[in-house]
């Protein structure tokens, strides 16, 4: 690399889950939120704490802020002024007595058995004997008999703490000192170990708004719920990328514009109330975007958004530009005419991570990166900067690590910070320096194969977006009547939102596992059909019938997907 050329490179870390409440009882039925919390947005925030040479954007789903806040305020009520906790996970660690039915504790028993073996179970003896008797436990029949509350006291502990970053574990004296205890955890310890779990799942907001004032990071969004924008305003968009591709019977999604504009509205909204800030730049759901969508942002104030490398060369394509330009992705784009600018992910470099290093020594996978970069940047023959980006889940890739990624992402943010030709930046910095190229006309899909696969065009899919389409037809019945005050249309509103959300789409399919396919197709009916209630409506009679069933062996499954079919973790 000539020592007068710097290479500026972008991290951008994606922070989402989906809203796991039970539309009708307000419980949570999966305890993801909070337990991401306490593994992975705190420890991403405090690596960055750490590094203070260090630059990186953060994007979250205003969904997930709004649990994370509701976790925040239910764990106050409740250490404060014993208000139950709707999370069954979560309560059960300081309850003081466990349930009498063999079924509750058995479930009990079930939750505390879903961590990665590898990474979390087998690391920790004392949670690796409880979870060796548990497992047995949970196949025998009437096994649940059998299961103590001691036993569960000690399984429920244990589970939390290794569900903790790695950075409390080894600096907290407290956790520490519960770790090194290994058994025999008194009612009292428990209840201090939920009292950390609430000082940190608080802490979230303030640190990470701490560091973006001091101009460390950037926080950027998704809509507000996490939908495919594109297909919202579209489905037509689909055959943009995959001219061949089967649609639902659903010719469009009715007032889809509206739609998509009360996500971004609702969500800017709720970002600056949880940050006190507005963003400039927005990751769209999984990197999902068409014409009309970046119109649409560039409408709602944003600056910046953010694709897969795959779109932009489609979109090359299309547009009689060199594909397989090595240069294509290392700087920002934009359409005629308008101002905010585009980027593209590195997929070969962020598949690595998300990937590819969890089994590498992290000063050889940090080693290999850079030098990776460093070839990039050699190579380049674009007259300004050159700009790379590295997006990926911020969240799922790190139980695939040692130690929750610590040695990687430590070294990663030193090694990076050091380097003499490599800047660490933010997409809001670039857009003060570098020029956009334009891109005459862009291809709609995703940073998932460059397509919409992902979540449209197989049977189980088209069947869910005909679903929604029933749905939203009784919702915009319900609102013609123009009777409903305030809230009761808000809570309509909202109720819509979640089910336009891209989750349930993304787990539908014979290619993921089927207990992850069961759990999320349910609770995508359920929402369905509690839409149909608050529009006054009668549910159809499909929403009482399973949707998708999965498979029991995958190649291709779960939280994370890469971004072409070759890759994957397996």
């Amino acid at each position: 690399m000539a020592h007068d050329r710097r290479l500026n490179l972008v991290l951008c870390w994606h922070m989402h889950q989906p809203d796991y409440r039970d539309p009708r009882s307000r419980e949570y039925q999966s305890p993801w939120t909070y337990l991401h919390a306490i593994k992975d947005y705190v420890d991403m925030v405090e690596h960055l704490e750490r590094a203070p040479g260090a630059r990186a954007v953060f994007n979250f789903t205003p969904i997930l802020l709004e649990q994370l806040a509701d976790y925040a305020h239910q764990l106050t009520g409740h250490l404060q002024n014993g208000q139950s906790l709707l999370d069954p996970l979560l309560a059960a660690l300081a309850a003081p007595e466990f349930p009498a039915q063999d079924e509750q504790r058995l479930t009990l028993l079930k939750n505390c058995l879903r961590a990665n073996r590898k990474r979390m179970v087998d690391p920790f003896e004392p949670f690796r004997r409880l979870v060796q008797i548990g497992e047995r436990m949970a196949t025998e029949t009437g096994g649940a008999r059998y299961l103590s509350d001691h036993f569960l006291a000690e399984l429920v502990t244990w589970y939390h703490l290794v569900w903790l970053g790695e950075i409390a574990r080894r600096f907290d004296p407290e956790v520490k000192a519960l770790l090194e205890q290994g058994t025999g955890f008194t009612l009292a310890q428990r209840r201090r170990l939920l009292a950390i779990i609430a000082e940190q799942i608080s802490s979230i907001g303030v640190r990470y708004g701490k560091l973006a004032d001091a101009g460390r990071i950037e926080l950027c969004m998704s809509p507000w719920g996490h939908p495919i924008l594109p297909l919202l305003l579209d489905l037509g968009v689909t055959r943009e990328a995959m001219p061949d591709a089967a649609l639902p019977v659903l010719s469009s999604y009715p007032g889809g514009l509206e739609r998509a504009r009360w996500h971004i509205e609702h969500g800017l909204r709720s970002f600056e109330n949880y940050f006190g800030r507005r963003p400039s730049g927005c990751w769209p759901s999984e990197g999902s975007v068409s014409t009309a969508t970046l119109r649409l942002l560039a409408d709602g104030g944003f600056l910046w958004a953010a694709t897969g490398e795959a779109v932009l060369r489609n979109s090359a394509r299309a547009n009689g530009i060199a594909a397989d330009h090595p240069d294509l992705g290392n700087s920002p784009w934009h359409l005629p005419g308008s101002g905010l600018k585009l980027f593209a992910r590195n997929d070969a470099l962020s598949d690595r991570i998300g990937f590819t290093y969890s089994d590498w020594h992290a000063d050889d996978a940090v080693g290999d990166l850079i030098h990776r970069i460093e070839q990039i940047a050699r190579h380049c023959t674009l007259e300004t900067t050159p700009v790379l980006s590295i997006i990926l889940d911020g969240e799922n890739a790190w139980e695939y690590y040692p130690n929750n990624g610590y040695y990687l992402l430590s070294a990663l943010y030193r090694r990076l910070s050091e380097h003499p030709f490599i800047r660490l930046t933010t997409y809001a910095e670039i857009l003060k320096e570098t020029p956009a190229r334009e891109l005459p006309r862009l291809v709609a899909g995703s940073w998932v194969y460059g397509t919409f696969s992902t979540w449209i065009g197989n049977p189980d899919k088209n069947r869910a977006w005909d679903m929604l389409g029933e749905a939203k037809r009784a919702f915009d019945a319900r609102i013609a009547q123009g009777d409903l005050d305030a809230a009761q249309r808000e809570a309509l509103e909202h109720q819509l939102a979640k089910c336009e959300s891209s989750d349930w789409f993304w787990w539908l399919g014979d290619y993921n596992p089927a207990a992850s396919v069961g759990a999320f197709e349910r609770q995508y009916r359920s929402n369905l059909t509690y839409l149909h209630e608050l529009a006054g409506s009668k549910a159809p009679e499909n929403l009482t019938l399973v949707l998708s069933r999965g498979n029991e062996v995958t190649q291709q499954a779960g939280t994370m997907r890469a971004s072409t079919p070759t890759d994957g973790k397996g």
